[in-house]
């Protein structure tokens, strides 16, 4: 047996996604991190071990623009690329590698920690601080105690700061105590439960099964009237199967897990042997081993985030993380209810979560970040998920660097030093919205910033394809950029008869919003009938300040719109619900009066109708790209050249971005974040295909140049990208132009770039390179 010590800047316990993320933000900005996790992997609830979706923001393409970017950003495209299939093992081992890539990060994995010590000087202060933690290794006979100035708990069930005192809670709160329409009358200490999965395959040959004793006949439980079972789901499909609400999710973790199993078997019983189904070939691949939780500690923050916090979408001065999952509530007898498997509501876009609910108001080093956060039993519905566990994860691991290398308390980084947490994170393209912070350090915002072409309007004329209709059985949208109006809009359609095209203009609420909230202006044409028919429908609106309007076709039998195949980013076609739409999900009832749910956008994503705007538009001039924003909010925030035909080579004829200064800067380093198109939902396992290794709209391959003196030098050169975020750290050079430019993107016809900070010094990043290409 061995007794070690290891002295760190930070250390965060708890290897899910949101210890991870935070693990690797701080490592990234210079800390020395020690990360630790009683797991034999990484990703927690995500890995092979448990496989559970990772979802966010997204909520499975309900919600728009709204994919992660930073840390879980980077691990949803490098999944994309090397496990399209979604192979668990796959993705246990990308996440590893984003670990071990980072060289100030220690990892220490199989290693449980269950003493805390406290810092005994600071209690003749009046503060309470953590001063070590103090973990097992399994199977290596090592006792670590880990030091360091800040501590992170993403455990989960928030053992570590419960150890040191930290204030937190465990059920559900009354209605009166945030004015909660879906808390209980009364508060009670009931939990979401916990579930087991299980996975089948084609044997290829008849394979019988012979129950365990453990299995249960589910003939003989509500499961068979109220739960669904087909032979083709798998894994996060039976999401469904739950329990342990009723009871401590911790302390009685092995009932749980036991009682867990004998569902699982049950049901697999039920599918092999009940004559109900065509099984007769199928057999056992994996069963979980492990229950994955869903609740039991949170801690109480400066902030506690509450339902009427998500669904009015506040704007919170000190937003460093976002989510857009429902609240997602589950009956507290889980598998065995007589009532829907869930119970959800959706705020109208995404919603910020502050920095004030990711650290303790009572011990002044912990911070916190997954399932344990500062919110109510309802908003936790939402914030639980594991996308939205990451963006937490790499805000306070950003922080608790901050904090341990200035000696800031958190909440002193939530007060005065604020702006330069939120600078550090957009420097680090870190998962915000709508949030801009003043970075004197960065060289672009002087610049005078030109390109070689840029859409000028906005028009889907070009991308006809094969030119297929969509009846108008039902009402339609578009949402679109009005920058800085919108005057007339054509479109291209077919009449049957002689008709009238009645349209609506609709303000989306709150910026970062994709559906109709607010009614503007209606207008209607006469139509005659006939084929390729352009409409124009005139609105002569100037919004105060430039932000996406959804126009809404209503529904008219005579009608075809003419689809696209494509469109220039930041617009998004949407459909409105009709009775013959498919159930997105058997046991989830809608909830009414939820716009995200009235207007589809999975149905087109990708496509559009054809239509025009009369304006000319600057939504994508050169200039956005040092707007401040990197992601689309309240229009797309981007760059974008105009369509490159393609009989054009781009490696002949490239696009490119210019910035020049009046007078030579010193360049150590230039951040580029290209787009990634935020609204492609990704998954880590199996829930879709996608059917791309790299998101089209990336650039693919790229040059940095330089000009010095008025000659152009290549600076760095990037060939097969796949990632959105680049940072090229270069030997000092005094420029008075720098420029991308690109030969080729990963498919889009539309070369797009969001943002390009530049800088005087180095980034000080030391992450070691990733395999550009598979060895073949």
């Amino acid at each position: 047996m061995q007794h070690r010590t290891q002295n760190a800047d930070v250390v965060v316990i708890g290897g899910g996604l949101a210890g991870v993320s935070a693990a690797v933000a701080a490592a990234r900005l210079g800390s020395r991190v020690s990360l630790v996790t009683n797991r034999p992997v990484l990703g927690g609830n995500s890995s092979s071990e448990v496989r559970v979706w990772v979802v966010g923001a997204t909520a499975h393409g309900h919600q728009r623009f709204a994919r992660e970017t930073g840390i879980m950003g980077e691990l949803f495209l490098e999944n994309q690329y090397r496990n399209p299939e979604g192979n668990p093992f796959y993705w246990d081992q990308t996440i590893l590698d984003l670990v071990r890539a980072e060289p100030n990060l220690q990892l220490h994995l199989n290693t449980d920690v269950r003493i805390v010590t406290m810092d005994e000087s600071s209690d003749a202060v009046g503060t309470r601080r953590i001063a070590s933690v103090a973990g097992w290794t399994m199977g290596s006979e090592i006792e670590t105690q880990f030091t360091a100035p800040v501590f992170i708990d993403c455990t989960g069930d928030g053992l570590v700061g419960h150890l040191a005192g930290a204030e937190s809670r465990i059920g559900r709160e009354g209605r009166a105590e945030h004015g909660e329409p879906w808390a209980p009358e009364l508060p009670d200490d009931e939990l979401l439960g916990s579930s087991i999965f299980f996975y089948t395959k084609d044997a290829g040959r008849p394979e019988r099964f012979v129950a365990p004793d453990i299995a249960r006949d589910i003939r003989d439980t509500p499961i068979l009237t109220n739960r669904i079972i087909r032979t083709g789901d798998n894994g996060c499909n039976y999401w469904w199967i739950e329990w342990g609400g009723e009871l401590d999710t911790v302390a009685e973790n092995e009932q749980i897990r036991d009682e867990l199993w004998s569902v699982v078997y049950g049901i697999w019983d039920y599918i092999k042997n009940s004559g109900e189904f065509d099984a007769d070939n199928l057999t056992l691949e994996w069963v979980g081993s492990i229950p994955g939780k869903r609740e039991y500690r949170r801690f109480v923050g400066d902030h506690t985030l509450t339902q009427a916090d998500l669904l009015d979408q506040v704007d919170f001065d000190d937003a460093v993380a976002f989510g857009g999952w429902s609240i997602d509530l589950h009956p507290v007898e889980g598998v065995y209810a007589e009532t829907a498997g869930a119970h959800q509501r959706f705020s109208n876009g995404t919603y910020g979560i502050p920095f004030r609910s990711l650290y303790s108001r009572d011990v002044d080093n912990l911070l916190f970040a997954g399932r344990n956060i500062s919110a109510s039993h309802i908003a936790f519905g939402s914030t639980r998920v594991m996308a939205t566990c990451s963006t937490q994860g790499q805000a306070v691991g950003t922080a608790a660097s901050l904090a341990s290398r200035h000696g800031f308390t958190p909440r002193q980084l939530a007060g005065e030093a604020l702006p330069l947490l939120q600078r550090t994170l957009l420097q680090e393209d870190a998962p915000v919205i709508g949030i801009t912070a003043e970075d004197p350090d960065d060289l672009a915002a002087t610049a005078t910033v030109t390109a070689s072409s840029a859409l000028r309007g906005v028009s889907t004329l070009d991308d006809l394809g094969a030119g297929e209709r969509f009846s108008l059985d039902r009402d339609v949208a578009v949402l679109m950029p009005v920058a800085p109006t919108l005057d007339e809009v054509t479109f291209l359609l077919d009449a049957r008869a002689d008709t009238t095209l009645r349209v609506e203009l609709w303000g989306s609420g709150k910026r970062q919003n994709a559906v109709p909230v607010e009614h503007l202006k209606d207008a209607s044409t006469e139509i005659t009938g006939g084929t390729d028919v352009r409409v124009t429908v005139r609105f002569d609106w100037t919004p105060d300040r430039e932000q996406n309007a959804v126009l809404i076709v209503r529904a008219n039998p005579d009608v075809e719109l003419v689809l696209t195949d494509g469109h220039p980013y930041g617009l998004l076609a949407l459909t409105a619900k009709h009775t013959s739409d498919e159930v997105f999900d058997d046991h989830i009832p809608d909830e009414q009066d939820q716009t995200i749910l009235d207007w589809n956008a999975r149905k087109l994503r990708g496509r559009s109708f054809a239509l025009e705007l009369g304006a000319s538009s600057t939504a994508y001039a050169p200039e956005r790209i040092v707007d401040g924003y990197q992601r689309p909010y309240g229009g797309p925030h981007l760059w974008s050249s105009e369509r490159v035909d393609a009989s054009r080579s781009l490696a002949a004829e490239p696009e490119h971005l210019e910035l020049r200064w009046e007078s030579p800067v010193t360049v150590g380093s230039v951040r580029i974040v290209l787009n990634d198109d935020v609204d492609v939902d990704l998954i880590n396992l199996h829930h879709h295909r996608t059917d791309f290794e790299a998101v089209p709209d990336l650039v693919a391959d790229y040059r940095l140049e330089g000009s010095i003196d008025g000659v152009w030098t290549v600076l760095a050169e990037v060939a097969g990208n796949r990632h959105r975020h680049r940072i090229h750290d270069l030997d000092a050079v005094d420029l008075d132009a720098l420029r991308l430019v690109a030969t080729a993107t990963n498919g889009s016809p539309y070369v797009t770039v969001s943002s390009i900070k530049v800088y005087e010094q180095p980034s000080g990043r030391t992450t070691r390179p990733r395999r550009a290409r598979p060895l073949r």
